[in-house]
């Protein structure tokens, strides 16, 4: 049996019922409890996108702190991810990624609220948060907190942080533009290094001019290919719906697709792109300035939003319009170049790709690099952070010499890892979360004219 196999068939037992059920139950949980507040509060959390809290305490602005967290999840899970899930699972894959990404705003809002209630600063003067202290001092389990910390110092290294961003950089900007892989591996490892050595503040600097600019490119030119193919939408959204289902019926009894598999792809990749539950972003969140933690979480769970409801179905849509998702010849990025010069009916649509492609990995490396920091300071201390960030670059030079099919098992394994404890800890603060949010509310119907009027 070899070393990739052994990893599929752990990937597999880790994605099994009981992480899917645990992602999902958690979700559908807030949200009922909570009201759908994913959807009754959605317009005024993007109205705290663009108004700034005074009095706030924190490090990076609200909006900065969000940028770093859309950093870490606008990356090859929008462009070359939802590719890998509709190729494993079919078009049905995306519907599953739409659902856990509905489900997954209301656990983004829970998280990151704990998140800023249960912060510290750190001997620097930096504010450190996220799942490792809110499960410590929430919940008083030092023991789960650490294994935490640890599975999130693994992501950072090897599953989200580094190998799937830089490997998916090197070879679409070798397929693109005909560059080898060994000079963009050397240019990439440089610019992480000038970035992240001058820590949380440089990278939020970055992610908030790059991500925005990225973000809104990508949905504009997705959305041409949209609407010059706007007769077959109709028919790709249904393909979408049936083949979540009943595969067999809707793909014409094609074999190999199944809904467990459509379901298992869809979250597995939806997970991956918006980390919902997964306990990154309110490493990010921990650090705004803000004093009212339910304000940072409805400003978090926009990311949610943005990253899968709006990024990955463009990717996702444009994929099924142009059928290139059922090319078996290409994987990876190469479908999604495919899809959008087939799209535009002009070569650069594949320009269009790998560049986006570029900067949104790019900026992936940066968040994560952070997450990655803060978990390895609650670890050894600060003491640590020059050996964790030495450590980071050597692993982001390496990433671009492994499979492709390597990269992703292992991303999804440390990646289901590192969702469990913090699952536990949502559950297990449940009712601190749900009366913070009642209380935030009520102090806001109050004081309705003016939010940052609050006490």
């Amino acid at each position: 049996m070899s070393f990739t196999t052994i990893l599929s068939t752990i990937d597999s037992f880790i994605w099994g019922p009981p992480l899917l059920i645990l992602l999902s139950g958690t979700g559908l949980y807030f949200t009922l409890r909570l009201g759908f507040i994913q959807i009754r509060y959605l317009p005024l959390a993007i109205s705290y996108l663009f108004k700034k809290e005074r009095g706030g305490k924190g490090d990076v602005s609200s909006f900065a702190a969000l940028s770093t967290a859309l950093a870490a999840t606008i990356g090859t899970g929008n462009i070359v991810g939802v590719a890998t899930a509709v190729q494993a699972g079919g078009p049905g894959a995306i519907f599953w990624m739409w659902l856990v990404a509905l489900l997954g705003m209301a656990t983004k809002y829970a998280e990151c609220l704990l998140a800023v209630k249960y912060r510290v600063k750190d001997r620097r003067g930096f504010m450190s948060g996220g799942p490792m202290y809110y499960i410590e001092r929430g919940l008083g389990i030092k023991w789960l907190a650490k294994m935490f910390a640890v599975f999130g110092v693994l992501v950072a290294f090897f599953g989200i942080g580094t190998f799937p961003q830089v490997n998916a950089i090197t070879h679409a900007m070798e397929d693109t533009f005909h560059i080898p892989v060994i000079i963009t591996a050397v240019v990439v490892t440089v610019l992480v290094a000038m970035i992240i050595l001058g820590g949380v503040k440089r990278i939020a600097i970055a992610s908030s001019i790059i991500v925005p600019f990225m973000a809104i490119s990508y949905v504009l030119v997705s959305l041409i290919i949209i609407l010059l193919n706007w007769e077959r939408v109709p028919d790709a959204v249904m393909l979408i719906i049936r083949s979540a289902f009943n595969p067999q019926s809707a793909l014409g009894g094609v074999l190999g697709f199944t809904v467990m598999k459509a379901i298992q792809s869809g979250v597995a990749r939806g997970i991956f792109s918006n980390e919902s539950g997964l306990g990154s972003a309110p490493i990010a969140a921990a650090a705004a300035q803000t004093r009212e933690p339910a304000r940072q979480g409805l400003i978090s769970m926009t990311g949610t939003f943005l990253d899968t409801i709006i990024v990955c179905s463009m990717t996702g849509i444009v994929l099924v319009l142009t059928g290139a998702w059922n090319n078996p010849e290409i994987a990876g990025a190469a479908v999604t170049n495919a899809a959008f010069a087939q799209g535009l009916g002009l070569d650069i649509g594949a320009t269009i790709v790998t560049l986006g492609l570029l900067f949104f990995a790019f900026t992936t490396i940066l968040g994560w690099c952070y997450y990655g920091e803060r978990c390895f300071v609650y670890l050894v201390g600060t003491r640590g952070i020059r050996l964790y960030r030495l450590i980071f670059i050597i692993l982001v030079g390496i990433g671009s010499f492994l499979k492709l099919d390597l990269i992703w098992i292992l991303a999804d394994i440390v990646n289901g890892l590192m969702a469990f404890p913090n699952l536990i800890a949502l559950i297990g603060l449940r009712k601190v979360v749900i009366e913070e949010t009642k209380d935030y509310f009520a102090r806001l119907k109050i004081n309705h004219h003016d939010q940052d009027e609050l006490a």
